[in-house]
């Protein structure tokens, strides 16, 4: 029975972690930190920068389950919490600690990227305090920590001005910020129980799903800029063709989607097909 309850939690943790997430946070910084820099940092720089962007991107995931156990017993009743997997108090735990581990991180790199990092921890608190339900407001908040991590990137090794960097930075904003709107649209009959703002219910789910097609193809927009400026080369090139393309492929099926299991399976597609595409990159710089 002892090993079983283990067993049950681990999943449990693993779940709230949603490591594909709190991986794809780290990554972005990772890559901030090669753009900035033209090549790779040190070892030491790419562990710290990692391990900022994955925990306290984790901390945030986690406690947007615990201020969202009411919904997701409606939208995800599966999830840990609302399963009895976990515990409420244990998961408020785990956020401190991963909280503590990416902050201290943050330290560790520079005063500046404590702040960056703190400043943005805190707005990831109040979004899932408070400001989830506002619609697009917290859709922006989201959208913004997100793109941070590049910036994060480019503060680790001294160049947070990069304009790559910032290219970077607008390509994970419209990626995040459409897969919000995206994901809202599959969450309306939850997020109508707690009166949310989101442009789902208040402008209809197609009228969201077109306006994250809009943010998609800013993102493939967007991605051709250090291209035309000469900024990155052919390893990049390839990188963007290859993200793009599931970009819109994924875009295209998202608006046709007829169930709610279609839609956020391609929503979350779209997520990661700019994970890959991300990571495609890093691969591509350590072969070339």
């Amino acid at each position: 029975m002892g090993l079983m309850i283990i067993s049950q939690k681990i999943n449990a943790i693993i779940q709230l972690i949603r490591v594909d997430l709190s991986f794809a946070a780290g990554i972005c910084v990772v890559i901030g930190e090669i753009v900035a820099f033209g090549g790779f940092p040190s070892i030491y720089s790419i562990m710290l920068g990692f391990i900022v962007g994955f925990f306290v991107s984790t901390s945030a995931l986690i406690l947007n389950d615990y201020f969202d156990i009411e919904i997701d017993k409606i939208n995800r009743p599966k999830r840990p919490l609302p399963s009895g997997m976990i515990k409420p108090y244990e998961v408020v735990l785990l956020s401190v600690i991963t909280t503590l581990i990416g902050l201290v991180s943050a330290f560790l790199i520079s005063y500046t990227a404590l702040i960056v990092a703190s400043v943005f921890w805190i707005i990831g608190f109040l979004y899932n305090w408070k400001f989830k339900r506002t619609g697009l407001p917290g859709n922006l908040m989201v959208s913004s920590s997100v793109a941070v991590t590049f910036i994060l990137g480019g503060i680790a090794v001294g160049k947070p001005w990069s304009p790559v960097v910032w290219c970077f930075s607008l390509i994970a904003f419209f990626v995040d910020l459409g897969e919000e709107i995206a994901s809202d649209a599959m969450d309306m009959a939850g997020d109508a129980k707690i009166n949310s703002r989101s442009i789902a219910l208040s402008r209809g789910k197609d009228t969201a799903l077109k306006i994250a097609g809009v943010s998609f193809a800013a993102v493939v927009f967007v991605s051709f800029i250090p291209v035309i400026f000469g900024w990155l080369g052919t390893v990049y090139l390839v990188m963007i063709l290859f993200m793009d393309s599931l970009i819109i492929f994924s875009t295209y099926k998202l608006l046709k989607s007829q169930t709610l299991e279609e839609g956020r399976y391609y929503a979350r597609m779209l997520y990661l097909g700019a994970t890959v595409g991300l990571v495609g990159f890093i691969i591509g710089q350590i072969i070339v």
